[in-house]
């Protein structure tokens, strides 16, 4: 199988960027990629690109043609929604494109912008990725149904609000020195746990931030790579994609994410390898315990198990494990439709070796990124590996 190759990645600053549209943030993250791979942009056959709410915060849908426009390329253009997974669904669709021998060079990516329309605006947005019937109309919000998620977990398996606290100290930590991370600074056990409760058991720093940005990505095939003597060392090896009914009401168990393990399961199929040869992962941690789920559903941890890793360090960057080296969704940020790209940006550069914490990574690792959206109703896994 022609494995696909990572060939340039491209990333904006993750943050508040009111006065920047899409397409500007966009532009910046393609031509960062297309830069960094060192191929002639007429090489570039289509674009497949992520984004959620753009409709409701900039009044811009067909944004497919309005993106390929902003990176400088004239081709046929894609826009793909999957809520939060926007970017890792799209992610997907060029890893299979290029397997297929269909095509050769893609520019695959996402943005969102949401600062610019408040705090307000943005949740009501966000919202959308649940079910209206059911669920937003019963004035249900994703810190809500995350802490519904908490609660049937808690009860069922055990844990605290402090475990909780330890994930989103983690993962500030390993944001310190992401230069394009929103939250840069350490956060304290006691912190986590003083902070305002948003929805119990979560409190603030359980939840990730509201964040403008964008990620970029070229991805030739492995024949294209080597006809051109490029320099993309890392390979995208195994792709997986689940489901899981829209509304929690509908699952029959809200402590799960079903979704996730049928998407790893497929993954590491595709790549030959098993959850225990996974030597760091680049999870979907929208709140703490998205990451608890997340590292369960991969198979890494027992249900009931994951939630004591981060407080017992075999997730931080000195574990076994390292989960979330860029700071995950937490600290770095989630800028929604753009996040699975940037999972797959953040793993390439902490496998070739130019990340802040690539020293956490072993040699001959092979990486793992996990988008969700939703309450994980969607689920995208990658394996990525450093390649001859």
């Amino acid at each position: 199988m022609d494995q696909p190759r990572v060939a340039g990645v491209g990333l904006t600053h993750f943050g508040a960027h009111p006065d920047r549209t899409g397409r500007d943030l966009f532009a910046e993250a393609a031509a960062s990629a297309v830069e960094d791979a060192g191929v002639p942009r007429e090489d570039v056959e289509a674009l497949l690109y992520g984004n959620f709410i753009g409709e409701v915060t900039e009044s811009q849908g067909h944004q497919g043609p309005l993106m390929a426009e902003a990176a400088g390329l004239r081709v046929p253009a894609t826009r793909y929604e999957s809520a939060c997974a926007s970017a890792g669904v799209a992610v997907r669709e060029a890893v299979k494109r290029l397997r297929s021998g269909e095509s050769d060079v893609l520019l695959v990516g996402g943005a969102e912008r949401m600062h610019n329309v408040g705090t307000r605006g943005a949740t009501a947005g966000l919202a959308m990725a649940a079910d209206d019937l059911y669920e937003v109309r019963a004035g249900v919000t994703f810190p809500g149904a995350y802490a519904l998620m908490a609660r049937a977990y808690f009860e069922r398996f055990g844990g605290t609000r402090e475990d909780l606290a330890h994930v989103a100290v983690k993962n500030h930590a390993n944001a310190l020195e992401n230069e394009y991370a929103q939250f840069r600074r350490e956060v304290t056990v006691e912190e986590a746990l003083e902070a305002p409760i948003i929805a119990e058991p979560l409190g603030l720093f359980d939840a990730c931030p509201i964040t403008d940005g964008a990620a970029a990505l070229v991805l030739v095939s492995g024949s294209y790579a080597g006809e051109h003597d490029l320099d993309a060392p890392v390979a995208i090896t195994g792709s997986g994609q689940g489901g899981d009914s829209l509304a929690l009401q509908d699952r029959a168990d809200v402590a799960r994410a079903p979704a996730t393990a049928d998407a790893a399961e497929e993954a590491y199929a595709e790549a030959g390898i098993r959850a225990s040869d996974v030597g760091f992962a680049e999870v979907h941690d929208c709140f703490t315990i998205a990451e608890v789920l997340a590292i369960e559903e991969l198979g890494f941890y027992e249900a009931g198990e994951g939630v004591g890793a981060a407080r017992d360090g075999e997730t931080t960057r000195e574990g076994d494990l390292p989960v979330n080296l860029s700071g995950g969704l937490k600290a770095k940020g989630h800028p929604v439709g753009a996040t699975g790209a940037s999972q797959v940006v953040e793993a390439t550069r902490l496998l070739r070796g130019d990340h802040p914490n690539s020293d956490a990574v072993p040699e001959g690792a092979v990486g793992l990124t996990h988008n969700a959206g939703g309450t994980v109703a969607s689920a995208v896994v990658h394996v990525l590996e450093a390649v001859e």
